[in-house]
């Protein structure tokens, strides 16, 4: 049985792992949480909380289950303290990448993120059809080895897809290459994309389209649109419609938007904003 420090245990991210990892065998969890409602939260879970210099004193595993802005501070008072060997897990790549983490040889950091429920997926319990991150309905996750022995990359991912699981498939990437993914490509670029889709709905309703009629016409077009462009549909747009997204194209994007965004010298600088809680 592996011992577990989970901090960050009452947060939102916490208590769903929380939930996952209570009842597990294999492992041995100590919660440690210093909000109030982090607390109530983990109380009705049915679990007390452990003050975090004892969870540390003897944990085989840490989990990071914190907000990015704060990790720097907090693994900054806690790195030193932790045994040689200690896995250090993070669900995000930011720290890493951003170079935050406490230089120490003899520790290991694996970082785990998941991918959430895909767009096209085979769930048909109602519960796991309306969960929108993962835990009930099936997921991808990504995972990388940041430093540490490779026996260490197992045990990191084991959690990890109990953590996170029922899994479809554990992808294992650089922390690099999931910092491309995020932020870059899900925050920065294609979370801006759908809310611009937002704007052009309710521009839509504002120019006289009953909002119902509006709502349901686009849902409807995006799983088509969806379909065929990543391949699902085994059909392509009409000549039409290929001419008005290249027109439509043209204006509403930057010719070196994929300079400007998809490169590392962008994500290291939006990385660095995350991890510091400042816009840059």
């Amino acid at each position: 049985m592996q011992k577990v420090a989970l901090l960050g245990a009452g947060g939102k991210m916490g208590c769903r792992i929380t939930k996952k990892l209570k009842d597990n065998p294999e492992y041995q969890l100590s919660y440690v949480e210093i909000g109030d409602e982090g607390k109530r939260r983990l109380s009705e879970l049915g679990v007390s909380v452990t003050p975090q210099e004892k969870a540390l004193a003897d944990a085989d595993i840490v989990v990071l289950a914190i907000p990015d802005a704060v990790i720097k501070k907090v693994a900054a008072a806690i790195i030193p303290t932790l045994n040689s060997g200690t896995i250090v897990v993070s669900l995000d790549p930011a720290a890493a990448y951003a170079g935050i983490l406490p230089k120490r040889d003899d520790i290991t950091y694996f970082v785990v993120h998941p991918c959430h429920p895909p767009l096209f997926n085979d769930e048909i319990c109602p519960e796991a059809m309306v969960d929108w991150f993962g835990g009930t309905a099936k997921q991808h996750i990504v995972c990388a080895l940041f430093q540490g022995p490779e026996e260490h990359y197992n045990v990191g991912e084991t959690l990890a897809v109990k953590m996170f699981g029922p899994i479809i498939q554990s992808h294992r990437i650089t922390v690099e290459q999931m910092a491309i993914l995020e932020p870059a490509l899900v925050e920065t670029f294609t979370s801006t994309l759908v809310a611009a889709m937002k704007e052009a709905l309710d521009e839509t309703i504002r120019m006289g389209v009953p909002e119902e009629a509006a709502f349901n016409f686009l849902m409807g077009h995006l799983r088509v649109q969806f379909a065929v462009i990543f391949g699902y549909a085994g059909f392509e747009f009409s000549d039409g419609a290929k001419l008005a997204m290249q027109q439509a194209g043209e204006v509403i994007f930057k010719p070196d938007w994929k300079e400007n965004i998809m490169n590392l010298a962008s994500i290291r600088n939006s990385v660095d904003a995350i991890t510091k809680n400042v816009a840059k």
